[in-house]
């Protein structure tokens, strides 16, 4: 946890990180290999293979402790990789996970983002809203698709 004036905060490296390997081991339990790019490949945490379908997923892995948007820019989102929002929790609940495409984001930002990117500038911190993210709960399925390009 991180001291704070308000108070304590955790700290957001161990809420990305525990976020990261929440999504490792749920893909792991579900036959994929997985490999946590520990930060050493630029805005991919993780490379995922279905050895069933021969698929290989680029995934970005987005996480907040409590229901909350996820902050992030348009601009760090590419349409191919398969984006997963996590919501921690409390120690003793359950972690919520929303898993979609990049360019399902990306073919309707004012969606996803609200009022993040309306008018003629940005807000200084934009942010996907955890909202529009409900339909896409536990949507592990995207992992399985056998075709070149996931649609």
């Amino acid at each position: 946890m991180i001291e704070t004036q308000q108070g304590t905060r955790a700290d957001p490296q161990l809420s990305a990180m525990a976020g990261e390997f929440l999504v490792a081991g749920k893909l792991f339990k579900r036959g994929l290999q997985v490999s946590v790019t520990m930060g050493n490949a630029k805005s991919i945490d993780l490379f995922a293979h279905n050895p069933q379908t021969g698929r290989t997923f680029t995934v970005q892995v987005k996480t907040v402790r409590d229901k909350n948007c996820y902050p992030m820019t348009r601009e760090s989102i590419r349409g191919s990789d398969i984006l997963v929002f996590v919501i921690l929790n409390g120690v003793n609940q359950d972690e919520e996970f929303f898993i979609l495409l990049g360019k399902t984001v990306l073919n309707d930002i004012d969606h996803f983002f609200g009022s993040s990117y309306r008018g003629a500038r940005s807000v200084s911190m934009p942010g996907v809203n955890y909202g529009p993210l409900k339909e896409f709960k536990d949507n592990w399925a995207l992992f399985e698709t056998t075709a070149d390009r996931v649609d």
